[in-house]
Parts: C-alpha cells; structure tokens; sequence
C-alpha cells in the first residue's frame, strides 16, 4: 500500500450502525442484513480501509448495502488494531508517519485467514454465490478472489497495493468474474497513469466477463467511505460510486 497521508485521511461521519458483531471462527465480522425479503444464497463481502469495522464510515456502507437487498459481512481483519479515527485530524507528516508505523503491523498476507474463514463460513450456510468490495488496503483482496473466480462480482474503489499491470494481466489470463474499478482524480496510491492501464488492457471489450470505471473528477483517494458530504464534488463521487457499486452487483451477483 502507498505509504501516504491519504490512506489515513478523511471526514468521519455521523449515523448509528444497524448491524451486529458476530463470530466466525476466531474473527469478529460485522453482520449487516436487510429488514426485508432477500436472498439467502447471495452475500456481499466489504473488505476495509486501514480504519476497519470500527469507523462508523463502514458501518454505515454495510448498512447502505444491506438496504439494497444484500446480506453484508464485513471482517475484523485488524483484530481491535485498526488505524484510530482521530489520526484523521492531525497533520499531514503525522498521518503518514502513524500510517507507515502500523502498517508494518498489518501485512495483507496475514489478513488471509479472516477472509477465508467467512467464506467458508457462509459457505455452510448455504451462501453460493458473493459480490466483493474493496475500499484502499482492501483492495487487494477483491482481486485474488477475481483471480481465484471465487466470487460473482468485484468492486473497487480507490485501490491501494495494486501490482499494475500484473494483477490486470491475471485477471485477462485466468478470471471469468466481471469488474467496476471506482477511481478518482487526484489518487496516489491507484494513479490516473495506473487508471488508464486499467482501461488499455482491460476496456474496450478486452476483458471478456465485463470491466467498468467509472471517474470521479474532483475526489481525493479515500472519497468513497471517507469523503467530506459538504463538498459537492465529493459527495456526488461517494454517492455515485455507491450507485455503481450497488447496479453492479443488482446485475452480477
């Protein structure tokens, strides 16, 4: 992951969580699911940020989701060990410094088991077919699972530790899962060059299962889950890569 003051940056927002704190094996996974009808042998997957299931932020995305019709699982990969909301409101040097300090903490590779526990999880219960979504350090994960056609649908909004253009060639080499890639325009960690390889090799029908991008000109790496709502730009970037997100799944899943 880009080592950055965006990657801890962002407005925390306000709202109560609807879902619940559950365990799956050894993991604590936050459990969203819809007041209503919906189907039971489908599920969204919502990989965090460095913030992780604490922020209200994505608390309240499983629970937008779960209003779609989506039961919505959301693991504790950091196990009580997130990046604290208050690093949000210090400098710039300080946020990247905090930043680059945990992360030595939180490698992706040991994050594997919490995602492979609650698959297999619901997997028992009879959930067959999953949508994924990644926001920053979660990323990463929505695309091996592409990889591994492990899932239905994969989402991602403004990526981090992305290996371009590998991780685009294994998509084309072995996925047959459709992808929406939500970028923005000023994005460190998933760079407007790395946007246009992303179209080069995966648009224009290249990339047989299905590729959208959708661009969100005005909005900062972090938009999606942590944008500022009083600036128009940003809040028409949140809230339409929401509404992308959420047809891409309608569609796919």
């Amino acid at each position: 992951m880009s080592e950055h003051k965006d990657c801890a940056s962002g407005v925390k927002h306000e709202g109560i969580a609807e879902g619940t704190i559950e365990k799956f094996g050894d993991w604590d996974v936050y459990v969203s699911i819809p007041k209503g009808e919906y189907a039971k042998d489908k599920a969204v997957l919502l990989f965090t940020d460095g913030f992780g299931v604490q922020l209200i932020n994505n608390k309240l995305m499983a629970d937008d989701f779960a209003r779609k019709g989506f039961q919505v699982y959301m693991p504790d990969y950091f196990q009580g060990d997130p990046i604290t909301d208050d690093v949000m409101s210090k400098p710039d040097e300080v946020r990247t410094q905090i930043f680059s300090e945990w992360l030595k903490k939180h490698s992706l590779d040991t994050k594997w088991p919490a995602v492979r526990t609650v698959i297999a999880n619901l997997k028992e219960k009879g959930v067959m077919f999953f949508g994924a979504v990644g926001f920053c350090y979660g990323a990463p994960f929505v695309l091996t699972l592409a990889h591994e056609n492990a899932i239905k649908a994969g989402v991602v909004s403004h990526p981090s530790n992305l290996k371009v253009p590998e991780d685009l060639n294994k998509l084309l080499e072995k996925s047959n899962v459709p992808v929406l890639f939500n970028t923005c325009e000023f994005d460190i960690a998933f760079t407007s060059e790395a946007q246009a390889k992303a179209d080069e090799l995966l648009g224009d029908g290249k990339y047989k299962p299905g590729y959208k991008r959708t661009y969100w000109k005005g909005c900062t790496h972090g938009f999606a889950v942590r944008g500022d709502m009083t600036n128009p730009d940003v809040k028409a970037g949140k809230e339409g890569a929401f509404k992308a997100t959420t047809e891409f799944f309608v569609a796919n899943i």
